[in-house]
């Protein structure tokens, strides 16, 4: 017969009705916002004393996710393109997830760089983000995809107003999320934050991404997150941070959340003075997308 350990009983601090298995979240921030190495390198050691908060699965080397979403270290990313880049918020970086296939790839490529234009935005170039696949296992290997930042200008009328060039921004994501379907992944998109995140363990982040290390790298603020999948397995797109959000658990109202959007829709569309808006308002819709975790939704 197998001896079977008792539960542990409440002792000092300790109460098991408090217990939980959750992920990790850690955030590094300057008073003074003043970007600077010293918070992303913070931030980098704060999600790798998260790793008991994170899982992997059957090869001990694959994890459930890890990432950081930073402000965009602007002095960094204009020593590490070959073309020249704005003043800061005047331009917007979108972290992307490509699939492997070359030609499905400079398809979906050529999808964001039309609908850019579109949008009266301007493409300032394309950036390989760097990557080490030492630092993950082979289960993560097989399934991770061509990661690559897409640069691109504030147009005519945006260069003085970052909120309205968000929105843009986000009117671009959509309707190239909804051509695109699954292939297509936007860890982020914005003249604000960046996001690097993957299919990791806590501890294989500083190693997998060389660009977090380099001293120009610089943010005032560094939101980490080591996940514990609950309820879906892990995937590349699904590690966190997302674009605007970390979570350590799921919301139980979704359902509902999701309905209520889906109702305020056309509230959304109406909204827009401009005719121009109101019809990037409804190009961008549904602006939840079916069948996602309850974080995935939010994060929209």
């Amino acid at each position: 017969m197998t001896a079977k350990t008792p539960p542990a009983q409440a002792a000092g601090l300790y109460d098991c009705r408090y217990e939980h298995d959750a992920c990790g979240v850690a955030l590094v921030a300057r008073l003074d916002n003043k970007p600077t190495h010293d918070v992303v390198d913070m931030g980098l050691r704060a999600v790798e004393n998260l790793e008991h908060r994170g899982a992997t699965g059957a090869d001990a080397r694959t994890g459930d996710g890890a990432g950081m979403l930073l402000q965009l270290p602007h002095r960094f990313l204009s020593g590490a393109v070959d073309f020249e880049l704005p003043a800061p918020g005047a331009y917007a970086v979108g972290s992307l997830f490509l699939p492997k296939d070359p030609e499905r790839r400079s398809k979906l490529e050529d999808l964001l760089e039309l609908n850019a234009r579109v949008e009266g935005q301007r493409l300032l170039g394309w950036r390989d983000v760097p990557v080490d696949p030492s630092h993950v296992g082979s289960t993560a290997e097989q399934s991770r995809p061509v990661m690559r930042q897409l640069f691109l200008g504030a147009g005519s009328g945006f260069e003085a107003d970052q909120d309205r060039f968000e929105r843009k921004l986000y009117v671009i994501r959509r309707v190239c999320e909804l051509a695109s379907g699954p292939d297509l992944y936007v860890a982020s998109s914005s003249s604000r934050t960046l996001v690097y995140k993957g299919m990791l363990i806590s501890h294989q982040l500083r190693g997998f991404f060389p660009d977090l290390v380099d001293e120009r790298f610089a943010s005032a603020m560094c939101l980490v997150h080591s996940r514990f999948s609950t309820n879906t397995f892990p995937s590349w797109p699904l590690a966190h941070p997302y674009r605007m959000v970390a979570h350590n658990g799921e919301i139980n109202t979704l359902m509902g959340n999701v309905n209520w959007m889906r109702a305020r829709e056309s509230q959304l569309a109406w909204r827009c003075s401009a005719w121009t808006c109101r019809r990037s308002c409804r190009s961008s819709c549904p602006a939840t997308p079916t069948r996602r975790r309850s974080t995935t939704c939010s994060s929209c």
